[in-house]
């Protein structure tokens, strides 16, 4: 279990440290969503800095299970939190964060069985 957790947390620390690089440049594609789901702009360095401490911590997890089980835990709730900001503002474009969403139970699930 604790190579599927690696392989499961490393490629979603990969894309959350990604997501959060493209948010504080400010890419097109990601203030697009941000505006449809109504983000105000002051939020955004915090929410890359959540996304950025989760990759951290996933990452460390390799080594200090705690954190990694706590990092699963706060990318979960991150993105549970995003796919209810679409549904709140009908907007149903949301597969992104509902895959996010699931990898990271997923590593979740695998940090307690390694």
């Amino acid at each position: 279990m604790f190579i599927a957790y690696a392989v499961v947390g490393v490629l979603l620390a990969l894309t959350l440290a990604a997501s959060s690089t493209f948010m504080l440049r400010r890419n097109p594609a990601i203030m697009s969503s941000m505006q449809k789901v109504e983000v105000p702009d002051s939020w955004l360095p915090r929410l890359a800095a959540v996304k950025a401490a989760g990759a951290i911590g996933l990452v460390a997890g390799l080594w200090l299970a705690p954190l990694g089980v706590a990092a699963a835990i706060g990318v979960t709730l991150y993105f549970i939190g995003a796919v209810i900001a679409h549904l709140r503002v009908k907007d149903y474009e949301l597969a992104p964060a509902a895959v996010l969403a699931l990898l990271a139970v997923a590593a979740l699930v695998l940090r307690l069985a390694a």
